[in-house]
């Protein structure tokens, strides 16, 4: 991973806390310069508590011209970004009769906040010659679709297509010099959480953050973490139950379906 390399620069966004701020915290100890983005700020602190190779830089990812702006402003200040990590997001987006304030507030940052990112700094990535990685946070919920947040599971869900096409189009026009990732949490403890403390069954963003460069490491494109609740195994064979509602043509999320319930648990325990 020559991308993560001292005095190159990392842009990471939602960096004020959580995935966001462990990640940059990663970057910063492998001396690169960092640049921590979020609307909020807090982001100040954050940034001031790596030290003199962070940068803090208030902007909201879902202002298609402030991401413009905002690129343009790293590369006259530190030069050529080496790695980008889209991870700004947040939840509460509703059902799919929610209001739409709701989504359009959602998938401003989750979704249209991924693409600023890769649209206003992945083509200098691409014109220059430079090793880059390009990480993008999706989530579980994205892939098995669980009820109630669906705002949230639309745009975790567009993340997971846009970073497979990502991986493609890099693939063709520079092959493996600029790699994406999705990196896919598990249950993890930070600000969208809600809780006060950190509950047993999660991991903590500093052990997501740990898994995802040792993930990135090997190549995987996948990054699909675990946590101290659910294995690997468990959410294969979720995942796999969520295809084959379109397989074997069940009910739309069938593991949560009344007549398919106990063939899910039955499924699960096989």
């Amino acid at each position: 991973m020559n991308a993560i390399s001292p005095g190159n620069v990392a842009v990471v966004t939602g960096a004020a806390g959580g995935i966001g701020l462990a990640a940059a915290k990663k970057f910063a100890a492998a001396g690169m310069q960092v640049c921590l983005v979020d609307r909020s700020d807090s982001v100040r602190v954050a940034a001031g508590s790596l030290g003199g190779k962070a940068a803090p830089f208030i902007v909201d990812v879902a202002d298609r011209s402030a991401m413009e702006r905002l690129a343009e402003e790293i590369r006259a200040r530190f030069g050529a970004v080496s790695v980008l990590m889209n991870n700004a997001a947040i939840g509460d987006g509703g059902d799919v009769l929610a209001s739409p304030e709701n989504w359009e507030r959602l998938l401003g940052v989750n979704l249209f906040g991924v693409l600023h990112g890769v649209q206003a700094f992945l083509p200098a990535m691409v014109a220059g010659d430079r090793p880059g990685i390009v990480i993008n946070t999706g989530s579980k919920q994205g892939i098995t679709q669980p009820p109630g947040d669906t705002a949230y599971n639309v745009s975790k869900s567009a993340v997971k297509a846009l970073t497979e096409g990502l991986a493609h189009t890099l693939r063709q026009q520079v092959g493996e010099r600029i790699t994406a990732h999705l990196l896919i949490p598990g249950y993890t403890f930070t600000g969208l959480t809600k809780a006060a403390e950190k509950p047993a069954g999660a991991w903590t963003a500093e052990q997501v953050v740990d898994f995802m460069f040792e993930r990135m490491a090997e190549g995987d494109f996948y990054i699909l973490c675990p946590d101290n609740d659910v294995t690997r195994e468990m959410d294969e064979k979720r995942m796999a139950w969520a295809m084959g509602d379109v397989i074997g043509n069940r009910p739309a999320l069938s593991r949560w379906h009344p007549d398919w319930q106990d063939a899910f648990a039955d499924y699960m325990k096989s």
